[in-house]
C-alpha cells in the first residue's frame, strides 16, 4: 500500500513538471533563445558560486546550532552532510534527500534519526518564513511593472503563506518551551489512536523528535537561527546575482532576492526531482514581469537551473560515495545503513 501510494506521488510530480515546462517553454523562439547563450560570460557565474556555497557552510553552522541539545557536531560534517541531502534532493523524488542528511547524522555521530528530521523540520519553517519574507518586502517593486498583472494575488498568497509557517513555528516554539505538557499530550494522543503493540516505538520516536525541537528553548538560539536563515537566503541569492551579471540584465539585488522568494515559493508545489518545471515556468514569469522578453528569460532560468543544479549534485554525489551509502529511496534501508554494524570502517 505504501509503495502504491510512493508511485502515485511520484507519477502526480511527473505529470505537474511537464504541465510546468511546456509553460516554461510555450511560445519560445529558439534561435533567440540560443542568442541569450552566445551572450552570455559564463566567468560572473564563479563568484555567485562562492557566495551561494558560503551560503551552505552557513547553513551548516544553523545547524549545528538545532542539534546542539542532541549531539555536538563539527561544521565540516554538517556541511558535507547538507551537500548529500541537496544531492539526493536533487536526484530522488518525495525530497529524500532530508531523510539522507538524518541518516548520515545517525551513522557518523549516533545522533538519533528522529531527532535530526526534527532539527530539520524547523529549519525549512525558518526558511520559509524567510522566504516568504523576501516576497513581501519586495512585493511593491514587482506590483509597480507593467508586466506584473499575472501576479495581483501573489500578496495575498504570500500573507497567508507568512500567516501558516508563523503558526508553526509557534507551535514548535511553544512545544520546545513547555516539553512536560507537549510529552503528555502527544503520548495521550498515541496510545488513543494506536494499539499498544505499536505505541511504545511510536512514542519513543516522538520523544527523540521533541527533542530535536530543545534549541528552540532558548531565546538566544532562537534569534541566533532566525538571524542566520536571513543571511543564508541573502548570500544563496548571490547565484542569481551572478547570472544576472553573466547575462547582462541589471537587475538589482532586491529585485533578485524577490524572484528567488517567488521561485522558491512555486517549488513547494510537488514535481520531479530539482523542481523540473516548476522552476523553469517560475523563473521565466517572474522575468517577464520585469520586462524582460521571453527567451532571455527563459535563457537566465536555464543557465541558473545548471549552475544552481550540477556543482552541488556532484559535490553531494562525491560525499554520498565516500560515505559508502546505497543508492535507494526505501527509508526503511535508509534507516538500516544508519545503524553502527552497517557503517563499514573509515580508514
Amino acid at each position: 500500500m505504501k509503495r502504491n501510494y510512493k508511485r502515485w506521488f511520484i507519477w502526480l510530480g511527473l505529470v505537474i513538471s511537464a504541465v510546468f515546462l511546456y509553460l516554461a517553454f510555450r511560445e519560445i523562439d529558439y534561435a533567440k533563445l540560443w542568442a541569450t547563450f552566445q551572450d552570455i560570460h559564463l566567468w560572473w557565474i564563479l563568484p555567485g558560486l562562492v557566495i551561494f556555497f558560503g551560503g551552505k557552510l552557513v547553513r551548516a553552522w544553523r545547524w549545528q546550532y538545532l542539534l546542539k541539545p542532541l549531539k555536538k557536531i563539527s561544521i565540516v560534517s554538517l556541511f558535507t552532510t547538507i551537500l548529500i541531502g541537496y544531492m539526493g534532493n536533487n536526484v530522488f523524488p518525495l525530497r529524500v534527500g532530508e531523510v539522507m542528511r538524518a541518516v548520515v547524522v545517525k551513522r557518523r555521530h549516533q545522533s538519533p534519526i528522529s531527532g535530526g528530521l526534527a532539527t530539520i523540520v524547523v529549519e525549512r519553517m525558518f526558511d520559509s518564513v524567510v522566504v516568504v519574507g523576501f516576497v513581501l518586502l519586495n512585493l511593491r517593486h514587482l506590483a509597480s511593472l507593467p508586466g506584473a498583472g499575472r501576479f495581483s494575488n501573489l500578496g495575498g498568497v504570500a500573507l497567508w503563506a507568512a500567516v501558516i509557517f508563523l503558526f508553526g513555528l509557534v507551535i514548535f516554539i511553544l512545544v520546545a518551551m513547555f516539553p512536560k505538557p507537549a510529552i503528555r499530550l502527544t503520548h495521550g494522543m498515541i496510545n488513543r489512536i494506536l494499539p499498544q503493540s505499536v505505541s511504545a516505538r511510536v512514542i519513543g520516536i516522538s520523544d527523540k523528535f521533541l527533542d530535536g525541537l530543545m534549541s528552540l528553548r532558548s531565546p538566544k538560539d532562537a534569534v541566533m537561527i532566525l538571524l542566520t536563515s536571513i543571511i543564508i537566503w541573502v548570500m544563496e541569492t548571490g547565484l542569481f546575482w551572478g547570472v544576472n551579471q553573466a547575462l547582462g540584465f541589471g537587475l538589482n539585488y532586491s529585485q533578485l532576492m524577490l524572484m528567488n522568494g517567488v521561485v522558491n515559493m512555486v517549488l513547494l508545489i510537488p514535481a520531479a526531482p530539482g523542481g523540473l518545471g516548476t522552476f523553469d515556468a517560475a523563473g521565466r514569469a517572474i522575468l517577464e514581469a520585469y520586462a524582460i522578453s521571453s527567451e532571455p528569460a527563459l535563457g537566465y532560468t536555464l543557465v541558473l537551473r545548471v549552475a544552481l543544479w550540477v556543482p552541488i549534485t556532484l559535490l553531494g554525489t562525491f560525499f554520498f560515495i565516500q560515505e559508502g551509502l546505497k543508492w535507494t529511496m526505501d527509508i526503511e534501508e535508509m534507516q538500516a545503513q544508519a545503524l553502527p554494524e552497517a557503517n563499514e570502517p573509515k580508514g
